[in-house]
């Protein structure tokens, strides 16, 4: 292989990850000289600010490959964004949550950013060595914000867990790269496609690469915690900080599903019988084993856990499609997930105190006596997700319902509808209990732990786009098309 060279074009393309990789490296010198959580919290912020902003300027260039490892397209621009925004909302509302705290708090930002940074990589991977690179960048940033705070021992449990799932998973993508390049010769999505094109499916459809790709996919499918290999993901849920759990929950799966979508596109899974097979099977089981193992669960994020798996197996739906639906519907549907998820963990900080957060269900009775706005923006969220009208889920369970129609995918829509029925249940009965009697004593009566105001405009912002993505989505799917033609 010959010597890559990065031009000055690749610099202006690649601008928010060096935005972000700058950010790190100041936090950190300034951490090194004094540490004050304000500043650490505002580099933090402002970096990551500055990194969206560079999206524009970014999107500008001529797009395409960005050295073999990246492709700067609409598609990976968009999701790009998505994590960056996504990242700030959760490091303003770990501010609030790290302040109630005596640890060290300067640390979990360089994590955080870190993190970020590996999400984004993951966004634009067009190499199997680009993919490898975003997800141990994420998975050992995740280690030490899962297990950050010592004191707790569930988090400590949680961060081994998490360990294992990730080191599992990490041996399963390596191992099936090394198969496909064992057989194949090459790395690159492109090249892959190139191979099959000009030789025929039949290229890729060898015992050797078809092992490479089932080990790969079994990896991704660690990451995304998706039926089977949903392992522990409850635990890690519960024992993490309600920050980072709303991380792992929106941008690490985020970012892993970028570049199964970009990855399922590029290697026509539509047209390999076992792997269609085989996603379609993991889709339709995740959607309803993961509502299923909701509908027992007191424990708020426990419940959110299983209801995520729940969403990636609507999500795969995307993956199988190969039109151009499948794009914009995965944007539209994961920026509603994210803005829900991130809402219902806000409202989880604000009522968290130091030492306990408000995870259990007992800790929403009667909430809207108490905090009538947070039983609000926790209402929507519920709703949201169970995909109810006028809601920005409904939109995203809606495109992907009219998506999968066009291509006839009737066994997993009804399979979206039915699961969405029993889902609903679990979504309705924490909304019943804020709406229940106050208890006369109780968690209900505790003192809520209040937020940073900074903390009540991201969560005010969430809000509003839950119903304005819902009401009127036409400005949101025109920005969507518009970044699809960015980059290329």
């Amino acid at each position: 292989m010959g010597a890559v060279i990065v031009t000055i074009g690749d610099l202006h393309a690649l601008l928010p990850l060096l935005v972000v990789a700058a950010t790190i490296v100041v936090t950190m010198l300034t951490i090194a000289v004094r540490r004050v959580h304000l500043l650490t919290s505002g580099l933090t912020v402002t970096g990551l600010a500055l990194a969206f902003v560079s999206l524009f300027v970014s999107g500008r260039g001529d797009g395409g490959l960005v050295t073999p490892l990246f492709m700067m397209d609409g598609f990976g621009l968009s999701l790009m964004g998505l994590v960056i925004l996504a990242g700030l909302v959760v490091s303003l509302f770990s501010f609030t949550y790290l302040e109630r705290g005596n640890e060290q708090k300067d640390e979990h930002y360089l994590m955080l950013l870190m993190a970020v940074l590996g999400a984004m990589v993951l966004t634009i991977s067009h190499h199997l060595a680009g993919f490898f690179l975003g997800l141990e960048l994420l998975g050992v940033s995740l280690y030490g914000l899962i297990a950050y705070q010592t004191t707790r021992a569930q988090g400590v449990e949680a961060g081994i867990k998490y360990f294992v799932l990730a080191a599992m998973a990490t041996a399963l993508v390596a191992f099936g790269m090394a198969l496909i390049y064992a057989d194949t010769g090459v790395l690159s999505l492109s090249d892959l496609d190139g191979l099959a094109s000009h030789a025929g499916l039949a290229a890729l459809a060898g015992p050797v690469v078809l092992t490479g790709l089932v080990l790969l996919l079994a990896g991704i499918g660690f990451k995304l915690a998706i039926v089977p290999f949903h392992l522990w993901s409850p635990d890690v849920y519960q024992g993490s900080p309600a920050p980072v759990t709303a991380f792992i929950a929106t941008i690490s799966k985020g970012g892993v599903f970028a570049f199964f979508l970009r990855a399922a596109i590029m290697l026509d899974i539509p047209h390999r019988p076992c792997l269609f097979t085989t996603i379609a099977l993991l889709a339709v089981i995740s959607m309803f084993v993961g509502n299923l193992l909701a509908l027992q669960q007191q424990n708020l994020k426990r419940l959110l856990a299983y209801s995520s798996i729940s969403h990636m197996g609507y999500l795969l739906m995307t993956v199988l499609a190969f039109q151009p639906w499948a794009m914009t519907a995965a944007i539209l549907y994961l920026t509603a997930y994210f803005i829900a998820i991130l809402a219902a963990f806000g409202v989880v900080i604000a009522l968290s105190t130091p030492g306990r957060e408000a995870e259990t269900l007992d800790d929403y009775q009667g909430l809207y006596w108490r905090r009538p706005w947070l039983a609000a923006v926790l209402t929507l969220s519920m709703l949201s997700l169970a995909g109810i009208p006028l809601t920005a889920g409904f939109m995203g369970k809606l495109i992907l319902v009219a998506g999968g129609i066009s291509s006839a995918f009737w066994g997993m829509i009804f399979s979206l509808i039915f699961s969405s029925v029993i889902g609903l249940y679990y979504y309705l009965r924490v909304i019943i209990s804020m709406f229940s009697r106050l208890p006369e004593t109780g968690p209900g009566h505790r003192a809520p732990g209040g937020m940073s105001w900074p903390g009540w405009i991201a969560l005010g912002c969430l809000t509003i786009l839950l119903v304005w993505i819902g009401v009127y989505p036409s400005p949101f799917l025109g920005l969507f098309n518009t970044l699809s033609g960015l980059g290329g």
